[in-house]
């Protein structure tokens, strides 16, 4: 049996946490219309919740290692989603907005130590040339959130209500917390490290420009995607099963572009991979520009993208775990935090250019980020990784902790 094999049941625990992270920050999207008429809010209001619990992420998935570094990694999980779900639990019980928005603070706080903890823990489980392939199957877990998490709790929120939908998740969060403490092991404890540790991790060649292609990545995504339902309504005059639909086929096809994508990136290289998956996505933004106002042509377009998108998001992962693997925990919490903020200034982007521009040249807005995001990775590519992989290593798993 090989080590990967043998740490299958534990990346698919960290997988179960990523899914409930991704289903607690985007299933809001979905009872947009439950939560406005039982806290008598706008829908507008209600959509900000998504923009909180990203900026919360953002902000302090940076900080988790530097305050939780005197603990134990899977301490670091457990704590992480032992908060997720006190937060949703808050949110299930939440009397009024504010109260809602605190617990979504809360949810957040706990996914910012999850998260990157998560796939940094993923990356020691197996030995290096494996690195790419644990890191798409603890991903998986946020891909499914939107095949998955959205739509259900898009449904069970019609007809049980927010409330319980949203418990339904806390509960799902301790599931994965009890799996995580049976079935991941524990590593070494890290060294502890403070603010200043995060200045050798910027200065490593390479890294800035690594973590800024996936901030504007997720910016051109989120331009259109932030705002999906209102696009596809005004461009594609889809109906409100086929958005549901289509964002459903959105998400199955980001599952294959996921579990494709360790093995494009052994096949190709992390550089090519990211290029074609840039490529990709500016492919699918013209499809969405030239395409006829026809819902095939919207899922044509959106498949393509779903598609591509998964095919960046490991490589990435892995590529900067190969720039800092000393301190990979801080490198990853980098690039979750430029991930999410990247996610709420493109859904800022989209939300203000729609209704100004109309849906037509939203894709085209769409464009500037990933041109960014083109030449930041140009740039990171003019750095080699300071212990690449070789194509045959047979390195043994990795027993060093990440600080």
């Amino acid at each position: 049996m090989t080590p990967f094999r043998r740490s299958g049941p534990a990346l698919w625990a960290l997988a179960l946490g990523y899914f409930s992270f991704g289903t607690s920050s985007l299933a809001v999207v979905g009872l947009s219309a439950p939560l406005s008429e039982d806290l008598h809010v706008t829908q507008a209001r209600v959509g900000l919740l998504v923009t909180v619990f990203a900026l919360t992420f953002a902000v302090t998935a940076p900080l988790a290692p530097v305050v939780l570094g005197r603990l134990g990694r899977r301490s670091v999980l457990l704590a992480g989603l032992a908060v997720m779900a006190a937060g949703g639990a808050a949110a299930a019980l939440a009397p009024d907005y504010g109260v809602l928005c605190a617990a979504r603070v809360l949810t957040a706080l706990g996914g910012a130590a999850f998260g990157p903890a998560a796939s940094a823990a993923g990356s020691l489980l197996v030995p290096e040339e494996r690195r790419t392939r644990a890191l798409a199957t603890v991903f998986a877990g946020m891909t499914a959130a939107t095949v998955l998490g959205v739509p259900l709790s898009t449904s069970l929120g019609q007809s049980v209500g927010w409330r319980w939908t949203t418990a339904g998740t806390a509960a799902l969060t301790l599931l994965a917390l009890a799996l995580v403490a049976v079935l991941v092991p524990a590593p070494e404890r890290g060294t502890p490290v403070g603010m200043a540790a995060f200045r050798p991790v910027l200065r490593t060649r390479g890294v800035l420009p690594v973590i800024t292609t996936t901030l504007a990545f997720m910016a051109a995504q989120f331009t259109v995607y932030g705002v999906a339902g209102a696009y596809l309504t005004d461009r594609f005059h889809a109906t409100t099963g086929q958005v549901a639909l289509l964002l459903l086929v959105f998400g199955i096809a980001g599952v294959v572009g996921n579990a494709v994508a360790g093995r494009v990136f052994e096949r190709l290289g992390g550089p090519v991979t990211i290029t074609v998956a840039l490529a990709g996505l500016a492919a699918a933004f013209a499809g969405l520009l030239l395409a006829p106002a026809g819902f095939p042509a919207a899922v044509a377009a959106f498949t393509v993208w779903a598609v591509f998108s998964q095919l960046f998001q490991a490589p990435q992962q892995a590529r900067l775990v190969a720039l800092v693997p000393d301190q990979r925990a801080l490198g990853l919490a980098l690039n979750a935090s430029s991930l999410y903020l990247g996610m709420s200034l493109g859904s800022l982007l989209g939300s203000t250019l729609l209704p100004a521009t109309g849906a037509v040249w939203l894709p085209a807005a769409g464009l500037v980020p990933l041109a960014l995001a083109a030449g930041a990775h140009r740039a990171s590519g003019r750095h080699r990784p300071r212990t690449p992989a070789s194509p045959g290593s047979t390195t043994g798993p990795v027993t060093t902790a990440a600080r």
